[in-house]
């Protein structure tokens, strides 16, 4: 089974972990920012840094150019924390991809962010976002590393034998 691994990293969270899944996969055709030569795999791990709830423009029209793949999709976001956030997430940028495609389960793990966030927290006075932007400082760390490749290669190994932790 071919794979490729597409990402969009704004601040080098996303690229962290898509550098991890690359390490597990046996048959990489790309990895890297979104390209017609990803098209050609059989295995699609797509990559995002959450944006406004959901994935920047450039991931957005790569996932529709999918079709009849089997699609995982991975990211991070600075509000991390909340398994409901991440599935929300999630299932936002899953319903961009067109239906012919199989969804994989997918997987989300906090990322830090630019200093101006933290900046903009201090000046509205969020103490809870300013709080939250320090326990993201250290993400991804090795614990979501450890636990992106071990999904990437239960989800490369399931959809080489034709069963994909699928959510669709």
């Amino acid at each position: 089974m071919k794979a490729s691994v597409v990402y969009v990293s704004n601040t080098g969270n996303t690229e962290s972990l898509a550098m991890a899944i690359r390490e597990e996969l046996q048959n990489c055709l790309h990895c890297g920012a979104p390209a017609n030569e990803a098209l050609a795999a059989d295995l699609v791990f797509a990559g995002f840094w959450t944006d406004k709830g959901t994935c920047p423009e450039e991931l957005r029209d790569f996932l529709g150019k999918l079709h009849g793949k089997t699609v995982a999709l991975f990211g991070t976001a600075g509000f991390g924390g909340s398994k409901e956030y991440f599935e929300r997430l999630l299932a936002t940028v899953g319903s961009l991809v067109p239906a012919d495609n199989t969804l994989a389960d997918g997987f989300m793990c906090q990322g830090k962010m630019p200093m101006t966030v933290r900046e903009r927290y201090v000046k509205m006075g969020n103490t809870q976002g300013v709080e939250n932007f320090d326990r993201a400082l250290a993400h991804p760390d090795h614990a979501d590393l450890t636990a992106v490749r071990a999904w990437a290669r239960g989800i490369a190994d399931n959809a080489a034998e034709g069963t994909p932790n699928a959510k669709r």
